[in-house]
C-alpha cells in the first residue's frame, strides 16, 4: 500500500511539474480574453518569456534576474499585440497568429547571434527547487509536493490572488464588463482601452513566467521553439475552466496527468505514436464536452471603437 501512495505521488508530482507552464499559459489567455482581447498569440509569448529567461540568467547569473527578463520580453510581445488589436484594430486570430511567427523567428536569429547554435544556447543558472524536507515521510504528500520549482508555489499565490481580484475587488469587475460590453463599460466612465491594455501587460507577463519555468525553471538552457504547442493547450485549459483562475487550475491539472501518464506508458511498450497522441487527443475532447457549455466573455474579438459609442 505504501509503495503504491510512493508510485501515485511520483506521478502527481511529474502532472504538477507538467502543468506549471500550461496554468500560467491559460491565466495569461484568461486575463486578456476576459478584457475582450482574444490571444492565441500566448504560444510566442511564452516562448518569448522562455529566451528572456535564458539571456538574462546568462547576462547576470541570476536565474531571478532571469525570471524579470522573461517576464519583460514577453510583455514587449504582448504589448505589440495590444496595440495591433486596440489600436489599430487588426483582427486578433490574425495578430496572434504574427506573433507567434514572430516570437520564432527572433529567438532563432538571437539565438545564433549569441550563441553560435540554431538548436540550443549554452546551460545558465536555473531557479532550482524548493525542497520541503519536513514532508518527507509523508506518505503521497511528501513525494508530491516535497521537491517542486519555486515558481509552482508563486502560480498557486497568483491563481489565489487572481480570483481575489476578479472577483472581489472593483477593478475586476470592470475588467469582466469591458469584456462583456465595453459601450456599457465605456457609458459608466469606464476607460476600456486603459483596461485593455492593463490586461495585455499582464497577459504578458503571466506567459512570460510560463515560459521561464520551461528554460531556466526546468532544464536550464533555452531550445528552439521549446513551448512546443503548449500555448495552444493553454488555450484549451483557459476554455475547459471557464475563464476562472480555479477552474484553470484544475483544467492545467487534468493535462498535466495525461503528459505524466503518456510519459509512463512511453516504457510500458505501447505504440509510441499513440501515447504521443494521448494530451492532444484530450484537448480534441475536452473542447468537444465542453463546447455547448462554455460561454467566454461576449465582446471577445471584438475591437472596441469609442467613435462608434
Amino acid at each position: 500500500m505504501m509503495d503504491l501512495l510512493s508510485q501515485a505521488g511520483v506521478l502527481f508530482s511529474s502532472a504538477i511539474r507538467t502543468a506549471i507552464p500550461i496554468v500560467y499559459g491559460a491565466m495569461a489567455c484568461m486575463i486578456c480574453e476576459l478584457s475582450g482581447i482574444v490571444n492565441i498569440g500566448v504560444e510566442g509569448m511564452m516562448l518569448a518569456g522562455s529566451f528572456g529567461g535564458v539571456l538574462g540568467s546568462y547576462l547576470t547569473g541570476s536565474a531571478w534576474i532571469g525570471l524579470l527578463f522573461a517576464m519583460a520580453f514577453a510583455m514587449v510581445f504582448a504589448l505589440l499585440h495590444g496595440i495591433l488589436t486596440i489600436r489599430f484594430k487588426t483582427g486578433h486570430i490574425i495578430s496572434g497568429l504574427g506573433i507567434n511567427l514572430l516570437a520564432s523567428g527572433i529567438t532563432t536569429l538571437l539565438l545564433v547571434s549569441i550563441w553560435n547554435n540554431r538548436g540550443k544556447s549554452d546551460a545558465v543558472a536555473g531557479l532550482g527547487t524548493v525542497q520541503l524536507t519536513f514532508l518527507k515521510n509523508i506518505p503521497f504528500i511528501g513525494e508530491a509536493f516535497g521537491n517542486l520549482s519555486p515558481l509552482f508555489f508563486l502560480m498557486v499565490l497568483l491563481i489565489i490572488g487572481f480570483w481575489i481580484l476578479l472577483y472581489k475587488t472593483v477593478w475586476g469587475l470592470r475588467l469582466r464588463t469591458v469584456g462583456e460590453s465595453p459601450k456599457t463599460a465605456d457609458s459608466a466612465g469606464i476607460n476600456v482601452t486603459k483596461m485593455q491594455y492593463t490586461a495585455v501587460l499582464l497577459c504578458g507577463a503571466l506567459a512570460g513566467i510560463g515560459g521561464a519555468y520551461l528554460s531556466i525553471g526546468d532544464i536550464g538552457l533555452f531550445a528552439r521553439d521549446m513551448v512546443a504547442g503548449r500555448g495552444y493547450i493553454a488555450m484549451a485549459v483557459n476554455i475547459f475552466g471557464g475563464w476562472n483562475p480555479l477552474g484553470v487550475l484544475c483544467g492545467g491539472m487534468v493535462f498535466g496527468i495525461a503528459q505524466s501518464t503518456q510519459f509512463r506508458l512511453q516504457g510500458d511498450n505501447f505504440p509510441v505514436q499513440i501515447v504521443q497522441m494521448l494530451p492532444y487527443l484530450l484537448t480534441i475532447l475536452v473542447l468537444i464536452l465542453v463546447k455547448n457549455r462554455a460561454r467566454g466573455p461576449s465582446a471577445a474579438g471584438k475591437s472596441f471603437d469609442r467613435a462608434e459609442v
